[in-house]
C-alpha cells in the first residue's frame, strides 16, 4: 500500500475517529485504526471501533497502491498532529527484520514528510472486526442541521449514573414529519422537537430508540465538522444497533436496553405562575453569584416578587460569604420563593438560543418549566429544591 496525503487532512480525520478507539482494549487490534486506501476511487478511510462504538470516516488522497493495515492509533495520532503541513508519504511494506526495528518480524509502516520519516509496526488490517452492518432496514432520512439543533439541547441533560443505564442516553423518536430528542438524568428534562423535512421519512411508522450519549456527541462533533450540512443523514436501526450515514461518514453505536421513562407525563399542563424574562441577564446573574454558592448542595433561591414586576437570586455558603442579585421580569401570579440546583438552570439556559424565556410553575416542589421564546422548540423541566425553614 502506498498513498500521498495532506498532513491536515490524515491529522483531522485521525483525531475524529480515534475517539472511539478504547483506552482499555480487550483485544490489542482494538487500540489500532484501520487505514484503507481505495486506487481506483483515491479515497482513504479510517475506521476505530471498541466493539459498541464504531466511527468511519474518507478523504480523498492520491492512492498509488491500495491495501488496508492497522495501526496504532495513539502513537500514529500523536506523530501526524505534531507534524508540520504539508504532504505525507504512507507506504508499508512487509519485512523481516529491520534497521530501524531489527528485532521485530511483520509490518513496518514508513510515514514520510518533509521534516522526516518515522517507521512504525503495524497490523494486518483483515485482523480488524468489521463494523456491524444492517441489512434489509429501511433507510430514515433527516438533515444534518435537524440533528445538529436536537442534539446540542438534550444531550447535557443525559445522566452520568451507569447504574442506571438508560438515562444515559438520549431517547430518538422519529415520526412522519418530526424529530423528538428527550434526555433526563431524574432531576431535570430536556425535550427538543426539529423538524423533520427529508421527503424519504418512513411516514407509516414511528420509531423509538435510546442511543449512548457518548455515540451521539461524536456523532454532534463529526456534523459539527462536515462542510456540507445540506448532505441528509441516514439512520439505520435494527435490535440493538443503530448506524448513521452521511457522506462518506458512518458511526455505529449499539442502543441501550430498557423501558425509557413516560416523560411527557411529568410535564404539568397548567400554571398558576408565569415569568417572561431576558435569558442572557439570567444566566449572567446566576453566573456571577454562583462563585458564592454552597459546594455540597449549589442552591439557589428565586423569590418572586410581582408588585415589583423583578425578581431575586440569592446564594449562601456559610463558610464564604452570600450574594444578591435582582433583574426584572414580566410576572403574572402569586409571589413565592423556589429554590433550584444552580447547575441545572445554567445548563438549561445556556443551551437555549433564544433573547426571551418562559418559566411556568405552579408550587415550590412542583416541576418547573422553562421554554425559548423563539427559535428552538424546546421543553426543559427543573424540579426545585425544597427550602430549608
Amino acid at each position: 500500500m502506498k498513498l500521498v496525503c495532506t498532513q491536515s487532512n490524515l491529522s483531522t480525520h485521525l483525531s475524529l475517529t480515534s475517539r472511539a478507539v478504547p483506552s482499555r482494549p480487550t483485544h490489542p487490534v482494538l487500540a489500532n485504526v484501520l487505514l484503507q486506501a481505495d486506487a481506483e476511487t483515491n479515497q482513504v478511510s479510517l475506521t476505530a471501533f471498541d466493539l459498541s462504538l464504531g466511527i468511519r470516516t474518507s478523504f480523498s488522497a492520491e492512492v498509488l497502491q491500495g491495501g488496508a493495515i492497522a495501526l496504532p492509533a495513539k502513537l500514529l495520532n500523536d506523530i501526524v498532529s505534531r507534524l508540520p503541513e504539508g504532504e505525507i508519504t504512507l507506504n508499508d511494506e512487509s519485512s523481516l527484520g529491520s534497521d530501524h526495528l531489527p528485532d521485530y518480524n511483520g509490518l513496518i509502516v514508513t510515514l514520510t514528510a518533509k521534516s522526516g520519516r518515522y517507521q512504525i509496526r503495524a497490523m494486518g488490517g483483515e485482523e480488524f472486526p468489521e463494523l456491524p452492518v444492517i441489512e434489509n432496514a429501511q433507510a430514515i432520512q433527516f438533515s444534518a442541521a435537524a440533528l445538529i439543533e436536537g442534539l446540542r439541547g438534550s444531550l447535557f441533560a443525559t445522566s452520568t449514573d451507569e447504574t442506571k443505564q438508560v438515562l444515559t442516553g438520549v431517547h430518538l423518536t422519529v415520526k412522519e414529519d418530526t424529530l423528538e430528542f428527550a434526555a433526563t438524568d431524574g432531576h431535570r428534562l430536556a425535550v427538543v422537537e426539529t423538524t423533520n423535512a427529508s421527503p424519504d421519512a418512513n411516514s407509516e411508522d414511528s420509531l423509538e430508540v435510546t442511543v449512548p450519549a457518548r455515540a451521539l456527541r461524536e456523532l454532534e462533533r463529526m456534523l459539527a465538522h462536515s462542510s456540507e450540512s445540506e448532505e441528509p443523514v441516514a439512520l439505520y436501526f435494527d435490535q440493538g444497533q443503530v448506524v448513521f450515514e452521511w457522506q462518506n461518514q458512518r458511526l455505529t453505536s449499539r442502543t441501550l436496553e430498557g423501558q425509557y421513562p413516560a416523560y411527557r407525563l411529568l410535564i404539568p399542563k397548567q400554571f398558576q405562575r408565569e415569568l417572561t424574562l431576558e435569558r442572557r441577564q439570567f444566566l449572567s446573574s446566576l453566573e456571577r453569584i454562583a462563585v458564592l454558592t454552597d459546594q455540597k448542595n449549589n442552591l439557589v433561591k428565586l423569590s418572586i416578587n410581582s408588585d415589583a414586576q423583578e425578581i431575586t437570586l440569592s446564594v449562601e455558603s456559610q463558610d464564604v460569604g452570600r450574594a444578591m442579585e435582582s433583574i426584572p421580569a414580566q410576572i403574572s401570579g402569586e409571589d413565592m420563593d423556589i429554590a433550584f440546583n444552580i447547575k441545572y438552570l445554567m445548563e438549561g439556559l445556556k443551551n437555549m438560543s433564544s433573547s426571551e424565556i418562559l418559566i411556568q410553575m405552579n408550587t415550590n416542589l412542583t416541576p418547573v418549566i422553562i421554554t425559548p421564546l423563539g427559535g428552538l422548540k424546546m421543553t426543559y423541566l427543573a424540579m426545585p429544591v425544597q427550602l430549608r425553614s
